[in-house]
């Protein structure tokens, strides 16, 4: 039987206020790629084909339209994605049970669609689906603050046999870190749960559930990095993890971009149709297609998105959604998050100490004025 993919992307980013009044949070870019696309890479890539896609009424259509957008992209590989709407956040049991008619008796990979891990899905769904008595298997990762996530417990044979959600003293550190495989089953063991002290059908009183009937739950344990995005400070370490993955000592451009008297150090990635003038940029950097960027200090770890307007600034550690526009800022613009056609408008000539971290909504207008 095949398996099937689901993507929980229903969340609405309140972490991630003022940008996420205007975009869902799984739509916010990290190295210009947006969070989605890279739970969608990681899916495709483990050869599924079948993806649904869990949203919620505010934001179903960007979301749909960005995973429209991501499936053109494709080079070859078909992959037919189905959105499910979940009309209230009730928590990740409930969004998984309005899946039910889509998974039918399929197994399933259920991923968060917030998070970022560098994992390779067939080394978790292979020996899954060569255990049929397997009713779950779960990725943990240790942690330093369990308390804030879901925690297992495991035995001598890396079988689950107790999960507690949030707990206020944690029985191991061994977070769930938003990777589920399922088989059907996992819908009985919902339809008998009862809302938690938060008002939530909790995924790990679910799977609580298989344990107490005799189901078998293993998990496996990661190693590599594992990255919620869900705040402004978690995103850009994201972007930053991310960008240091890119080949070091390298600059890729297209024909069609213009440097004129500029210095790439490190890894930069630069977008066609962009032009970059008396502009001196340190990787890990990415910039997007048809920018004009023109003294201009950037990097490292920047990523900046299409269309913009860079002039006289310095910048680091920040990522910069389409269509900004920053002129003669007169301080650093460091660990900051700015969404889209955001305008910084500055002084000719001026400078001034010190630095700014920002964290801006779409369309939002910033004028510096020097006092009299």
């Amino acid at each position: 039987m095949r398996l099937k993919a689901l993507i929980l992307a229903g969340g609405t980013g309140t972490r991630l206020r003022p940008l996420t009044y205007a975009i869902p949070k799984q739509l916010v870019p990290v190295a210009n790629l947006p969070i989605l696309h890279h739970v969608l890479n990681l899916i495709a890539a483990a050869g599924i084909d079948e993806i649904g896609v869990i949203t919620n009424p505010e934001t179903s259509a960007q979301i749909e339209t960005s995973v429209a957008s991501w499936q053109q992209g494709l080079p070859a590989q078909k992959v037919a994605c189905t959105f499910i709407s979940q009309p209230a956040p009730l928590g990740l049991a409930h969004a998984v049970a309005t899946a039910k008619d889509f998974i039918a008796n399929s197994p399933f990979v259920m991923i968060l669609g917030d998070n970022l891990i560098n994992v390779s899905l067939a080394s978790l769904i292979d020996p899954f689906l060569a255990q049929p008595e397997q009713q779950a298997s779960l990725l943990l990762k240790a942690v330093e603050a369990p308390e804030r996530f879901g925690v297992a417990v495991l035995n001598d044979n890396a079988q689950v046999i107790r999960l507690i959600e949030k707990p206020k003293v944690a029985p191991s550190n061994l977070a769930l870190v938003g990777i589920y495989l399922f088989r059907a089953s996992i819908f009985q063991a919902i339809e008998h749960l009862q809302p938690s002290a938060r008002g939530e059908l909790e995924i790990t009183d679910a799977i609580q559930g298989l344990i107490d009937a005799n189901h078998l739950v293993r998990a496996q344990c990661h190693d590599g990095w594992w990255l919620d995005t869900g705040k402004k400070d978690d995103l850009l370490a994201a972007n930053r993890i991310v960008l240091e993955e890119l080949p070091p000592a390298s600059a890729f451009y297209a024909d069609s971009v213009t440097l004129d008297e500029t210095t790439l150090n490190a890894s930069v990635q630069i977008g066609e149709g962009s032009s970059l003038k008396n502009c001196h940029i340190s990787g890990p950097v990415v910039i997007g297609q048809h920018c004009s960027l023109s003294n201009v200090s950037l990097g490292p770890y920047t990523s900046i998105g299409d269309n913009a307007t860079l002039e006289s600034c310095h910048i680091e550690e920040s990522v910069l959604l389409p269509g900004i526009t920053i002129a003669h800022w007169p301080v650093a613009i460091r660990n900051s998050l700015m969404g889209h056609h955001v305008q910084l408008i500055g002084q000719n000539g001026l400078q001034v100490q010190g630095q700014h971290s920002l964290c801006l909504a779409d369309d939002s207008i910033l004028r510096w004025e020097q006092a009299l």
